[in-house]
């Protein structure tokens, strides 16, 4: 089997039960909050912590296999690490820190090799300034030629963007998202950060204490997570509970609390299961005043605004419902529709909720007390 394999157990010191792959040119994504386990998991690929089960197994070679007492040393792994603090050597300059990385070569040929990856993270012409001398950027695009420089069989990236701006880290996407084209190895990705993840990784792991709530594509995740508790994790914020009524030929019908809603057809979901759901604060329509839309006619809910918050383009609108539900409804707009529409805390609106972006979960378990 061709690329990265890993499966992962241990009680102590911090709880893990992970198993995913990752295939030759695909960037696999590990999402999840502080402590979920993210760091600890490469470093297991790296062979810098030893789990208590499990294996590691690279283009069918086993770099880890605790049940066969398969051990190797993370200088024999062949693995390129970029961490978020950078780790470069201060008193070299930039082609210094990528020749330190070439000891595989002889020293004839490591000079030219150094030159040729700094063309590819696009630093040619910065070969001898000291890493004082270059901005967060271009350090960050030394330290991947340089983890790169070992002709490694995975990439391994540590929150590798958090250390520099916004506008640097949107063209480090860039740049990394072009050069990827050319890297035919696995890349695994450890960011918090689930708008990075969506915009590089082909795939995403979704963590909570050391275990994989959810792997598949990003924007499967984000918009079909498997569980509540997936969902809060990629910051789904309208999850409210229900019941499967029954199964039409075209629709799924829905009881919450007293109200009937028409979800697009969710067959494997039985009439009386309990049931959670959800859509997307951007799915949510709001009714114009001035001019009603066909898309209105879906699952119509009233109810006042309470809090509301403008962040640049987009503005925010957390609406208290009418009628018995508690919880209350987010509602994502465009800030220029918010203004047309005159939208503001205690402004009474009509909404309806798209059935085709509704999604269905199991019941959310009991909360611990």
């Amino acid at each position: 089997m061709q690329g990265l394999a890993v499966q992962l157990c241990q009680e102590t010191p911090i709880p893990l039960e992970a198993a995913f792959g990752c295939a030759a040119g695909e960037m696999l994504a590990l999402v999840g909050p502080s402590g979920s386990g993210k760091s600890t998991i490469l470093r297991c690929i790296a062979g810098l912590h030893r789990p208590e089960r499990g294996s590691v197994v690279v283009d069918g070679e086993a770099w880890l296999d605790r049940s066969r007492g398969i051990d190797v040393a993370t200088h024999r792994r062949g693995v390129g690490i970029v961490v978020q603090s950078y780790a470069l050597f201060p008193h070299m300059t930039a082609i210094g820190n990528i020749e330190a990385a070439l000891g595989h070569l002889p020293q004839s040929q490591r000079r030219d090799k150094a030159r040729e990856l700094l063309a590819l993270v696009h630093l040619s012409g910065l070969e001898d300034r000291r890493p004082a001398e270059l901005s967060g950027g271009q350090q960050q695009r030394v330290a991947v030629a340089r983890a790169l420089a070992r002709e490694p069989k995975v990439l391994l990236l540590d929150e590798p963007f958090s250390a520099v701006d916004k506008v640097t880290r949107g063209r480090l996407y860039q740049q990394l998202a072009g050069m990827r084209q050319r890297l035919a190895m696995p890349i695994v990705l450890v960011t918090h950060d689930l708008d990075e993840a969506l915009m590089l990784a082909d795939s995403m792991c979704l963590l909570q204490r050391g275990r994989i709530l959810q792997h598949g594509k990003p924007l499967e995740l984000l918009q079909r997570p498997a569980t509540v508790e997936a969902a809060r994790l990629v910051g789904q914020r309208n999850i409210f509970p229900g019941r499967v009524l029954e199964q039409r030929a075209e629709l799924t019908i829905l009881d919450w609390r007293g109200r009937q809603l028409e979800v697009a057809p969710q067959p494997q979901w039985a009439p009386g299961t309990d049931i959670a759901w959800l859509i997307p604060p951007s799915k949510v329509v709001l009714h114009r005043r001035d001019r009603p839309s066909r898309g209105e006619a879906e699952n119509p809910v009233m109810g006042s605004i309470v809090a509301h918050v403008a962040l640049g383009d987009t503005t925010i609108s957390t609406v208290k419902l009418d009628g018995n539900e508690t919880r209350t409804l987010t509602l994502q707009v465009r800030t220029y529709v918010a203004e047309r529409n005159k939208l503001g805390i205690g402004e009474q609106v009509a909404l309806s909720l798209l059935a085709q972006a509704i999604h269905i979960m199991p019941a959310a378990a009991p909360r611990k007390r």
